[in-house]
C-alpha cells in the first residue's frame, strides 16, 4: 500500500520506517526543506540513525496528495485544521485520514476526528483513525518493542490500520471502536505529563510523581467520560499506557518542559528550546476552559493552567493542592 505522511518530525518520518519495514511505500511531505533534504539523504531529521533508502521525502504538497488516497497526519494540533483545509480542495477520491499527534484544540474542545470532520467534504472522507498509544520515537526508530492502538469508529477500517502498522518484530497494535476515548486519553495524558516534569523539577521525588500519574488518571476519566467516550478506554494503552511513559521519562517533550517550568522557565522560554511541539500546554489551556464553562472538577490541570499563564509560582501551586480538603479517593 501507498501511505502519504504529512509531517516529516520525529513521529511522522518513524512510522515512515516503520511503513517500509512492513513492505508499503511511503512519501513524506514537510515545510522545511531541510527535514525533506535529510530524509532524501537517509538520515533521520531529529535522530542519529540510517533511514532505508526507500524512505522518501517531498517539499511539493501536491506531489503527495496525488501519491495515495492514504494519508498520516503527523503534525501539530494547532495546524491540523489549516492542513486540512488545505488539502481538502485537492482530494479526487474518497480518502483515509490516520491521525498521530495528541492534541485538542483550544476554545473549541474539538477532537483531531472532530476537525476532520468540519475540514473534509463527507464524500471524500472515507474514514478517520488515531493511531495512538504509549510510544517514543526514539524507541520505535531503534525498532524497540512498543504497543499501540488503532482507533476508529469502523470497525473495519480500525482492523485494516493495525495490519497495516503491525509487525513480528517490534510493534504490535490493538484495535478500539472508541476513537473518543483513545483520543482524549491521548490528548490529557500529555497535560498530565507536564505536571509530572514540573514536580520532578521542583525535587519532590518519586512517591509525588506516582501521586500526579494516580490522580491524573481520575482527571482523564472525568474528561474522557464528559466528552462520551468510555472510562474504560483511559484505563488502557491509550489512557494509563500513555500516561506513564509520557509522564515518567525525558524522552517525553511535556515532561521536559515541565522539568523546565519546576526549574523556573517560563512558557516563552520553553517554546524557543523545543525544537519539537509540546502538546500538554495547549491542553492544559484547553482543558482548563472546558473545566470552567462546564463545571468539571479538574484541580492538577486547573492548577497548572494558572501556572503558566503566570497566576501563580509554580513553587507555591504544591502548598494550593494540598490545602484543598480532604476526601476519600474515588473516580
Amino acid at each position: 500500500m501507498k501511505v502519504g505522511i504529512i509531517g516529516g518530525g520525529a513521529w511522522g518520518t518513524t512510522l515512515g520506517q516503520v511503513l517500509v519495514d512492513n513492505g508499503h511505500d511511503v512519501l513524506i511531505y514537510d515545510v522545511k526543506k531541510e527535514h525533506v533534504d535529510k530524509i532524501n539523504h537517509h538520515f533521520h531529521p531529529f535522530f542519529d540513525t540510517v533511514l532505508p533508502q526507500e524512505v522518501k521525502a517531498t517539499f511539493d504538497f501536491n506531489e503527495l496528495v496525488q501519491f495515495s488516497n492514504y494519508y498520516l497526519l503527523s503534525v501539530p494540533s494547532k495546524v491540523e485544521r489549516s492542513v486540512l483545509r488545505k488539502i481538502n480542495p485537492l482530494l479526487k477520491q474518497p480518502s483515509v485520514f490516520i491521525n498521530v499527534s495528541k492534541g485538542i484544540e483550544p476554545h473549541t474542545y474539538k477532537r483531531s476526528s472532530e476537525i476532520a470532520g468540519e475540514e473534509i467534504d463527507a464524500h471524500k472522507l472515507k474514514g478517520f483513525v488515531a493511531l495512538t498509544g504509549p510510544s517514543h520515537a526514539e524507541e520505535v526508530i531503534l525498532r524497540k518493542l512498543t504497543l499501540l492502538v488503532s482507533a476508529s469508529e469502523d470497525e473495519a477500517l480500525a482492523k485494516e490500520i493495525q495490519l497495516l502498522f503491525s509487525n513480528d518484530t517490534y510493534l504490535r497494535v490493538y484495535t478500539s471502536c472508541d476513537l473518543i476515548g483513545s483520543e482524549v486519553g491521548g490528548a490529557v495524558k500529555n497535560a498530565i505529563a507536564v505536571v509530572s516534569g514540573a514536580c520532578t523539577g521542583l525535587g519532590l521525588g518519586e512517591n509525588a510523581r506516582a501521586a500526579v500519574i494516580t490522580r491524573g488518571i481520575v482527571e482523564i476519566v472525568k474528561i474522557v467520560e464528559f466528552l462520551g467516550g468510555k472510562k474504560e478506554t483511559a484505563f488502557g494503552l491509550t489512557g494509563i499506557g500513555d500516561l506513564i511513559v509520557t509522564a515518567s521519562s525525558e524522552n517525553s517533550r511535556n515532561f521536559r518542559a515541565g522539568y523546565k517550568l519546576g526549574k523556573g522557565a517560563s512558557v516563552q522560554t520553553i517554546y524557543q528550546e523545543e525544537e519539537q511541539t509540546i502538546e500538554g500546554i495547549r491542553t492544559i489551556e484547553a482543558m482548563h476552559d472546558l473545566s470552567v464553562a462546564n463545571g468539571i472538577d479538574l484541580p492538577i490541570i486547573n492548577i497548572a493552567f494558572d501556572i503558566i499563564s503566570g497566576k501563580i509560582a509554580v513553587g507555591d501551586a504544591l502548598q494550593v493542592l494540598l490545602s484543598r480538603d480532604l476526601k476519600s479517593e474515588d473516580f
